[in-house]
């Protein structure tokens, strides 16, 4: 078991206000899956990605990450959780300007404690894998966002991390760029990666095997996806 949550809650507290965001959430994940976490805005599906991701921690409630309970990890113990076990693709790419795509994606083995004998070298494998060999030297302002968010791919590969996590990755592409990124995603899972994409569109989710889908802080559905959605972009694939 990969992921293991039992009645995870989230409160923020602002002064004397309470705001409740997550109200007892309870499921697993397998290693290997490809999940899509799907509800519109303000249903906790980002709060949850924080939780699952180590960037917040829940309030109540007990998570096991690979058979481990994390709830009680120091904020240093989860920093290197994090940085070791999660790769993460943002919506808004979050990628440093001015610095070439090749040391963007080196970026996460300077703050790892794995070895790396040949940084370059396994940035440039990572590249590869998303079709941007030919973009090493480019900096992340002469290419398109397309081509960012393959960047902060290769990038949230480069440890060879336990899972996934994409946050609304086609939210800032054209269909034709969304398109290649899904086909990426999906190649990775099919290759054995862990893929937890959270969405707030019906068309993104089917690309995923199975749907969890929220509302309001809670769970109102966790089904497989009968008809999947494939993304093909034979460009990319090989």
């Amino acid at each position: 078991m990969l992921i293991k949550v039992e009645g995870l809650k989230k409160d923020y507290v602002n002064e004397e206000v309470v705001t409740k965001v997550l109200h007892g959430l309870s499921f697993s994940i397998e290693e290997g899956e490809f999940v899509s976490i799907m509800g519109p805005s303000g249903s906790g599906k980002s709060t949850l990605m924080h939780i699952l991701g180590f960037l917040d921690r829940a309030s109540h409630g007990k998570y096991e990450f690979e058979g481990r309970d994390v709830t009680s990890l120091s904020d240093d113990e989860l920093a290197a959780f994090r940085n070791e076990k999660i790769g993460f693709v943002f919506q808004s790419f979050n990628l440093l300007p001015r610095t070439s795509v090749l040391e963007n994606v080196k970026l996460p083995l300077l703050y790892s404690s794995k070895p790396h004998h040949n940084a370059t070298k396994r940035a440039q494998e990572v590249l590869e894998q998303v079709g941007l060999g030919h973009r090493l030297g480019f900096f992340t302002n002469q290419i398109s966002g397309g081509e960012k968010q393959r960047v902060a791919i290769a990038r949230a590969l480069i440890n060879n991390p336990s899972i996934i996590f994409a946050d609304e990755p086609t939210g800032n592409l054209d269909s034709k760029s969304g398109t290649q990124v899904m086909a990426i995603l999906q190649a990775l899972n099919d290759a054995g990666h862990t893929v937890i994409l959270v969405t707030h569109e019906t068309f993104t989710s089917e690309h995923a095997k199975r749907i969890i889908m929220m509302k309001d802080g809670l769970i109102v559905e966790d089904k497989k996806v009968t008809h999947r959605r494939i993304a093909k972009d034979t460009e990319l694939i090989k």
